[in-house]
C-alpha cells in the first residue's frame, strides 16, 4: 500500500512539474537559457550563419564565434509581461546584451578616417585587415544596451511552442542591430 501511495505521489509531483514548465514565460526562459549555457543548437545556428552569411577567413571565423559565445554567455535578461489569448501568446522581455553595433560604427569611422592602413596596392580596401580590426573592437567591448522583445507563441497540442523570432530579435540578441 505504501509503494501505491509513493508512486501515485512521485506521478503527480512529474506530472505536475511538467506543466509548470508548459508556460509561455517559462518556454521564453528556456529560449534565453540556450543561449546564456550555449547550448548545441545556438552553436550550430552560428556555425550556420557563419559560414553562409559572411565572407571571412577561418581564423575570422573563429574569433567572430567567440565573440558571440561571450555575447550569448553574458547575456542578461528579464521577463516584463506574459499575455495570452487561447492558443496564442506574447512574452516581453528586457535583453542586455554587448552593444556590438557600437563597435561595428566604431570601424567604419576608423575605416573613413584611416583609409591608408587599409589599402591593397591597386587602392581597394583590404576587406580581410578590415574585418579584423572590427573583430578586435568587438571582441574588447565592454558597453552593454539593452532591448525589449516581444516574443511570440503558440500552443498546440498543450505544449507551448516559441514562434520564429524576427531578423531585428536576432540582431537585438547579438548586440548588432543599429540603433
Amino acid at each position: 500500500m505504501k509503494k501505491i501511495i509513493l508512486f501515485i505521489i512521485i506521478s503527480f509531483f512529474v506530472l505536475g512539474c511538467d506543466n509548470l514548465m508548459n508556460t509561455p514565460t517559462k518556454k521564453v526562459e528556456e529560449f534565453f537559457n540556450k543561449y546564456q549555457t550555449i547550448d548545441n543548437k545556438v552553436v550550430e545556428q552560428l556555425d550556420y550563419t557563419i559560414d553562409n552569411d559572411y565572407e571571412l577567413t577561418t581564423e575570422q571565423k573563429e574569433k567572430y564565434k567567440n565573440v558571440m559565445k561571450k555575447q550569448y554567455n553574458d547575456l542578461v535578461y528579464i521577463i516584463k509581461e506574459e499575455t495570452v489569448d487561447g492558443n496564442s501568446a506574447t512574452v516581453k522581455a528586457e535583453i542586455e546584451v554587448y552593444d556590438y553595433s557600437k563597435s561595428i560604427i566604431e570601424a567604419d569611422n576608423y575605416l573613413q578616417n584611416n583609409q591608408e592602413e587599409f589599402l591593397n596596392e591597386d587602392g581597394t580596401v583590404n576587406k580581410e585587415e578590415f574585418v579584423n580590426k572590427k573583430l578586435e573592437l568587438m571582441s574588447k567591448n565592454t558597453d552593454r544596451v539593452k532591448y525589449t522583445l516581444t516574443l511570440s507563441l503558440t500552443k498546440n497540442d498543450d505544449v507551448w511552442k516559441m514562434n520564429d523570432i524576427t531578423e531585428i530579435d536576432r540582431q537585438k540578441i547579438h548586440g548588432i542591430y543599429s540603433y
